[in-house]
């Protein structure tokens, strides 16, 4: 009897933490590839490499940026072979008055804006998305990691709109941990593959979720890493498939809040 009595206990232990997985498809991490600006170089280097090796990213579009402008076509042909395209407001809006923030638009500077005002901006690069990919569900991605409005964190206001939002605090979590209205990634600039690929090997030893985030990718943008080193990383991602889940963010979220469910 208490022998069947410990093999029961035992076999419901089991049952919830399985239930309590995330849906890697019996992978150890899972990984996001995120792009922020809707640079040309995403679609000139990046897009390119992902689709040779049959991976998918995910790309961050601020509507009023040169790259989305002139690109429109190429951008639906990249949502098309199954890349996300993410919402990064109208006019990529960031804090500035303070040090190391001199480069600020005054026409953009978070701090001189009202809570409406970034409502219908967000709101808006919703509708231009739509317009390029069909879709209506969608993530959100912080410019600068900037939240505040006085002393409103103003995606509280548009969270319904999104399934989550990636921030810029450098950190990977159990799915069971993150904060979906703050996703945390690690930036890129300048590092080698090797220190990419080892932010991977860390997230499949913590069965973790890992996101990065890139701007210039071979140039463009003064965050850059070099594409010789960016493709040692996605390489990497391939050859290791069968441990890592490499997916959208927007598929990383919903295998998250469903984690986060069936607590």
């Amino acid at each position: 009897m208490k022998t069947l009595l410990l093999f029961s206990l035992l076999f419901c232990v089991k049952g919830l933490a399985f239930a309590q997985q995330p849906d890697w498809h019996g992978k150890k991490c899972a990984v996001a590839l995120t792009y922020d600006d809707g640079l040309q170089v995403h679609l000139d280097n990046v897009i390119p490499v992902l689709d040779s090796l049959n991976l998918k990213g995910t790309f961050y579009l601020a509507g009023n940026f040169p790259g989305v402008k002139a690109r429109l076509n190429d951008w639906k042909k990249a949502a098309n072979r199954g890349h996300e395209l993410g919402n990064h407001t109208l006019f990529h809006p960031c804090a500035g008055g303070r040090p190391g923030r001199e480069w600020v638009n005054p026409t953009y500077d978070l701090t001189t804006y009202t809570l409406p005002r970034i409502v219908d901006e967000i709101k808006m690069t919703n509708t231009l998305l739509q317009a390029i990919d069909g879709k209506t569900s969608r993530t959100f991605a912080f410019p600068c990691g900037d939240r505040m409005i006085g002393d409103k964190n103003y995606y509280d206001v548009v969270k319904a709109d999104f399934i989550a939002a990636r921030g810029v605090t450098s950190e990977m979590r159990k799915a069971s941990e993150i904060d979906l209205g703050n996703v945390g990634c690690y930036a890129m600039n300048g590092q080698s593959g090797e220190e990419m690929i080892a932010l991977v090997k860390q997230a499949m030893s913590t069965n973790s979720v890992l996101v990065f985030l890139f701007h210039g990718v071979g140039g463009e943008h003064n965050l850059n890493v070099n594409l010789s080193e960016h493709n040692k990383l996605v390489r990497f991602l391939k050859q290791h498939e069968g441990n890592v889940w490499v997916a959208p963010f927007i598929d990383v979220a919903q295998s998250i809040k469903s984690v986060q469910a069936k607590r």
